[in-house]
């Protein structure tokens, strides 16, 4: 079915805003005042989704995208969108959605990328029938690509090799760091097959979570530290916005004790080394807290402690009064549990990385009852994309 129609307006995931009968039809590739013709891809009882399949009255903020994939790839949403006017839209919609969910109007600073392609460190393709590639968007189908305008370049190389890495089916997950090195993890139900005759960068492949070429970790700079990164470990995925989060919390973080909870390879705790006289952190993921702990040993650190496991079972065996905690949960945010260990700890301070605002302003509801916003940075991490990253700074009332 196809229908013609004015976009009013984006919603929080880049897509035009228009009705249809009534209901609430959102379209990508559509921005505000385009007149565009549209193909129904979902038509549910509230809303209905689809793309729109011809464009007039063209919108300012349009531009025409690099990648020759965007039209089908999934990988990106809003290249459509020139990166000035990105910025712009991700500072709008993030007050939006703080002021309406959480009840915050503090001031909003937006950090910029320092590029808006080539600035992805990691990059996680679907395999289907030996073919690499992002789902279409809004499928399972998928679009088989052999460059990504988002990542280094030096994952793109990899993307040229692909013949070297028998995989009929499942994931793989290409990571790069500074120094341009490889690490490389796949996960198959089938058998992987690759080659002996690997370039020189390419540090180390992981087969379902067995080693079976170089080495499983590698290491990567930010700003004036070194972290020694494992394969399944979290670690931010531009390297220069992890760089200006670290000035944010240099910046605003002082005390006597931290707590960096979801501390990933203890890039946040570490990175406040010099303002705390004990750093504390805690993860569940073993390779994560191994990191951390040689983490610290790099970095000349030998005040820091950091342990795996849930945060009840660990901080019930740490008898430490905490004045300042990170917290730099998954995208799903805090959990109850954690929520009501802050509120009950009551910190000076808690700084809150957070790659999704809605579950940020879930949280922020319940945490201003006793903590005050003294900071609000939102960064483009991912350019090209509707996601941000968001840096709050809560003090106590």
């Amino acid at each position: 079915m196809t229908t013609k129609m004015i976009i009013k307006k984006l919603d929080n995931e880049g897509r035009g805003i228009t009705y249809l009968d009534d209901k609430i039809l959102f379209v990508s590739n559509a921005l505000p005042g385009e007149e565009v013709e549209v193909e129904i891809t979902k038509d549910k009882k509230k809303y209905a989704e689809g793309y729109a399949t011809s464009i007039s009255n063209l919108n300012s903020m349009r531009v025409k995208p690099k990648c020759p994939f965007y039209d089908s790839c999934g990988g990106c949403n809003i290249m459509h969108i020139g990166i000035d006017s990105q910025e712009d839209y991700k500072l709008e919609k993030s007050k939006d959605i703080l002021s309406k969910f959480a009840g915050v109007s503090s001031e909003i600073k937006l950090i910029k990328s320092n590029k808006d392609l080539y600035y992805r460190n990691k990059i996680t393709l679907k395999v289907e029938d030996y073919k690499w590639g992002y789902y279409n968007l809004n499928t399972h189908s998928l679009c088989e690509i052999d460059n990504c305008l988002i990542v280094n370049n030096t994952i793109n190389d990899i993307l040229k090799i692909k013949d070297k890495f028998k995989i009929k089916d499942g994931t793989i997950i290409i990571r790069t760091n500074v120094d341009n090195e490889v690490l490389i993890d796949i996960y198959s139900e089938n058998e992987v097959i690759v080659d002996n005759d690997l370039p020189d960068n390419i540090v180390g492949v992981v087969v379902n979570r067995k080693l079976v070429y170089g080495q499983d970790y590698f290491y990567d700079r930010i700003d004036d530290m070194t972290f020694k990164v494992s394969y399944n470990s979290f670690f931010q995925i531009n390297n220069y916005i992890a760089g200006e989060i670290f000035k944010i919390l240099r910046n605003n973080l002082k005390g006597d004790t931290l707590l960096d909870l979801y501390c990933g390879v203890g890039v946040m705790g570490l990175s406040v080394k010099d303002s705390f006289n004990k750093i504390y952190g805690i993860e569940k993921i073993e390779n994560a807290i191994l990191n951390a702990k040689e983490n610290a040993k790099i970095n000349n650190v030998d005040n820091a402690y950091f342990y795996v496991g849930d945060t009840d079972e660990v901080l019930s065996n740490i008898d430490e009064k905490f004045d300042t905690i990170i917290v730099d949960p998954p995208r799903s945010g805090l959990n109850k549990d954690t929520i009501d260990y802050l509120m009950d700890e009551e910190p000076n301070m808690i700084a809150y990385v957070s790659c999704d605002q809605f579950t940020l302003a879930r949280d922020l509801k319940i945490l201003t009852e006793k903590y005050y916003v003294s900071k609000l940075n939102v960064l483009d991490m991912f350019p090209n994309t509707y996601h941000v990253e968001t840096v709050c700074i809560l003090k106590r009332k």
